[in-house]
């Protein structure tokens, strides 16, 4: 069991929990690029049936696995054919968007749920009732947003394949888009040395994700100035 611990990077007890909100954030990742892929006029993610909410269409195994054992993983991506769009730049740039927003989105609406249970006593009342329930309810909901405000951070990273990415290459001027394609051969090496080497994280990933904690205390404090205490 020890053994088991030491490989899963959070505690076994609360793996459920997190693969519950990581099928609920990914999958609402995925369907957000699709569905806006599809709106625009690219009908590629709507004929392999991936303009849906079921998370069996949009996850992926060894993505999935990756994420509890080493700290990161992706999903099934959406494939995005660009011709279709009447305007490929400026509609691209909203597909790639539509990916880390929509996650900023569920965190936002976690965070309000957590408002309402504190706000009308709910919280009180569920713990006087079944203290597990509480507990579960408050390590779901922290879950829900601190990992979906993590996606909408690290999706952001402007290196291949990463929405960042695709957003930057598509503001880009066409002499500079060139250039950065020219580079993607090199971003799998450049992402590995920034997720795994310490120095490097200290000077990327960690100022980055120093951000989750104001985001969810920004989306609190909103609700709190919108509706009181």
């Amino acid at each position: 069991m020890e053994m088991l611990q030491q490989l899963v990077r959070f505690p076994l007890e609360h793996v459920p929990f997190i693969f519950l909100v990581l099928m609920v954030a990914f999958t609402v990742h995925e369907f957000s690029h699709a569905y806006f892929a599809y709106k625009f006029g690219d009908p590629t993610a709507k004929l392999l049936g991936r303009v849906t909410l079921n998370p069996r269409v949009h996850l992926d195994v060894l993505g999935t696995i990756l994420l509890f054992v080493a700290g990161f993983g992706w999903a099934k991506p959406v494939p995005v054919n660009r011709d279709n769009f009447a305007n490929p730049r400026l509609m691209g740039i909203v597909v790639s968007a539509a990916g880390p927003m929509s996650n900023l989105f569920v965190a936002f609406i976690g965070t309000m749920l957590y408002y309402i249970l504190f706000r009308f006593h709910l919280a009180e009342w569920i713990l006087s009732q079944n203290v597990r329930v509480y507990e579960a309810i408050d390590i779901f909901l922290g879950y829900l947003v601190n990992i979906n405000i993590l996606l909408f951070l690290f999706n952001l990273i402007p290196l291949p394949p990463l929405d960042g990415y695709r957003i930057l290459e598509d503001l880009a001027p066409r002499g500079l888009r060139g250039k950065l394609q020219q580079l993607e051969k090199w971003s799998i090496f450049i992402f590995l040395i920034i997720v795994f080497i310490p120095p490097i994280q200290k000077v990327t990933l960690v100022p980055l994700f120093s951000l989750i904690q104001p985001i969810h205390v920004g989306f609190y404090r909103f609700f709190t100035t919108l509706f009181g205490t």
